[in-house]
C-alpha cells in the first residue's frame, strides 16, 4: 500500500515522467463549449494518530488490540466527475474510489456520490432524476436544516457528500422589485430495501420542499420534510451581506417527535420523545489584508446533555473493567451498538462554537494559505484545535499539512476520543 501511494505521489509531482511531451497548438475548436466534460482529482493522504489508551472510546473500539502510542493510516482516493449535455438533457456523475490501509486492515470502497439525468425544457424549469446532493442550508460547519443531505464533517466541511436517490425539480421566477427571485424545489425520496435504506425507516416515499426568496437582498429559504422515514421537520435559513466583506447567516430547524435513545451508567437504555429545536448563527468577515474569519454558534436540539454523555462514558469504563477481569465483552458490544447509532455522531452534544481564521498569501508568499480552526464544546469545555498549511503554487497541485489536537477533561467529548492528536499530509492533483 505504501509503494502504491508513493507511485501516486510521484505521478502527481512529476507528471512529465509519465506524460509524453507534445507541441503547443491552437484551434478555435478548443475554446468552443463541448457537450461533454470530465475531471476530478487523485490524492494520497497518510495520517499519524497519537493514541490515548486511557480514553473511553479507545477502550471501546480497541479493547482487544495493543497498538502502542501511535497508529498509522494510509489513504488514497480517486474522484471522477463528468457529464454529457445535448439539447435539454444533461447527464452528470461523480464517483469516489477510496483505498485505505490501517490497523483495521485493508479496505477499498467505490461510491457514486452523484449520478442523475436532468431535463431543462425552459430557463425556469429543471427536472432531475437520480442521485443528487442538494446542499441545503447556509451554515459552513453545520447545517441543521439540511434534512435530505448527509451530515457535514465540521473538521473538513468542504468535502463532497454522497447524495440520495430521488426525483427533484427546480422552478425559478425573477422579478424587478424588492423581491428579485423566487424558486421552488420539490423532492421525492423513496426509502426501500437497497434504495436509500440509510435515510430512515424503509417502505416510505418522503416529500421535501424548499421555497427560496431573494428579498431585500437577503437569501431566505423555507424547508419542509415529511413522509414517514423520519419525523416531520421544518426549517428556515437566511444569509445577507451587511457589507461587501461582511456576511451574516443563520438557520432554525424544528423536528417533530424526535426519538432519542440514551443509556445510564448501569447500562439501562431509555427512549425520550420530544420536539427538538436546532439553530445556528454565523458570520464570515474578510479584512483588507485578505484574512478571513468564520464563526458559528450551533445548538443541537437532538444532542445529549452533560449528564447523558457522562453516563455513557461511565458505562464504557465499567464494561471495559468487566472485560479486563473476565474476558466478557458483551457489555462493550452493547455500548458499541449504541455508539454506532447515535453517540458516535459528529458532535453529539448540545452546544458548539466554531471559529476558523485563514490568511491568504502571508509575507507575500503567493498561493500559500495558513489557517487555524477551533471547535469548542460549550457544555463540557473540551475542544479541538487544528492548524493547517495549504500550498497551491504548482498548476493543478494542492499540498496540505494539517494537525489536530483534541483537548478535554475526563468524561468530556474531546477528552474521551481515542486519539489525542492527528497529523495528516494530503497531496491532491486535479485534472
Amino acid at each position: 500500500m505504501r509503494l502504491f501511494i508513493l507511485l501516486i505521489v510521484a505521478s502527481v509531482l512529476f507528471p512529465q515522467l509519465i506524460l509524453a511531451e507534445s507541441e503547443y497548438s491552437f484551434s478555435l475548436d478548443e475554446i468552443e463549449k463541448k457537450p461533454y466534460s470530465l475531471g476530478g482529482y487523485v490524492e494520497a493522504r497518510p495520517v499519524l494518530f497519537g493514541l490515548d489508551d486511557d480514553a473511553a472510546l479507545y477502550k471501546l473500539k480497541l479493547y482487544n488490540q495493543d497498538l502502542g502510542k501511535t497508529a498509522e493510516e494510509y489513504n488514497a482516493r480517486l474522484q471522477l466527475e463528468g457529464g454529457y449535455e445535448k439539447g435539454i438533457a444533461k447527464f452528470y456523475t461523480k464517483i469516489n474510489i477510496d483505498m485505505q490501509e490501517s490497523y483495521l486492515g485493508w479496505k477499498d470502497t467505490e461510491t457514486i456520490l452523484e449520478g442523475y439525468l436532468s431535463l431543462k425544457p425552459s430557463s425556469s424549469l429543471n427536472i432531475i432524476a437520480g442521485k443528487k446532493a442538494l446542499k441545503w442550508g447556509k451554515g459552513y460547519a453545520w447545517t441543521p436544516v439540511a434534512f435530505v443531505d448527509r451530515m457535514k464533517n465540521p473538521d473538513d466541511p468542504d468535502l463532497a457528500l454522497e447524495g440520495f436517490i430521488g426525483l427533484f425539480a427546480d422552478y425559478v421566477k425573477s422579478f424587478s422589485g424588492r423581491l428579485k427571485t423566487v424558486s421552488f424545489t420539490p423532492v421525492l425520496i423513496p426509502v426501500y430495501e437497497d434504495i436509500n435504506d440509510d435515510f430512515g425507516e424503509t417502505d416510505h416515499v418522503n416529500f421535501a420542499g424548499k421555497l427560496y426568496l431573494l428579498l431585500y437582498d437577503t437569501d431566505i429559504d423555507f424547508i419542509i420534510l415529511a413522509g414517514g422515514s423520519k419525523t416531520a421537520s421544518y426549517g428556515f435559513d437566511f444569509s445577507r451581506n451587511i457589507t461587501s466583506n461582511f456576511e451574516v447567516h443563520g438557520e432554525f430547524a424544528f423536528i417533530n417527535n424526535f426519538e432519542k435513545k440514551f443509556i445510564n451508567s448501569a447500562g439501562d437504555t431509555f427512549l425520550n420523545t420530544y420536539d427538538a429545536k436546532s439553530y445556528l448563527l454565523g458570520i464570515r468577515y474578510l479584512t483588507g489584508l485578505d484574512t478571513t474569519f468564520i464563526a458559528e454558534y450551533y445548538h443541537n436540539g437532538t444532542g445529549f446533555t452533560d449528564g447523558e454523555m457522562e453516563d455513557y462514558f461511565s458505562f464504557i469504563n465499567t464494561a471495559y473493567g468487566t472485560y479486563a477481569a473476565s474476558g466478557n465483552d458483551n457489555a462493550l458490544g452493547k455500548a458499541l451498538k449504541l455508539t454506532e447509532g447515535n453517540y458516535g455522531s459528529i458532535n453529539p452534544m448540545k452546544d458548539y462554537l466554531y471559529v476558523r481564521v485563514s490568511q491568504k498569501d502571508p509575507f507575500y508568499i503567493l498561493y500559500f494559505t495558513p489557517s487555524l480552526t477551533g471547535i469548542y464544546n460549550i457544555n463540557d469545555q473540551s475542544f479541538s484545535l487544528s492548524p493547517e498549511l495549504l500550498y497551491a503554487g504548482i498548476t493543478n497541485l494542492e499540498l496540505r499539512l494539517k494537525t489536530s489536537f483534541l483537548i478535554g477533561g475526563s468524561k468530556s467529548e474531546y477528552g474521551e476520543k481515542q486519539n489525542d492528536y492527528r497529523v495528516e499530509f494530503r497531496v491532491r492533483y486535479y485534472f
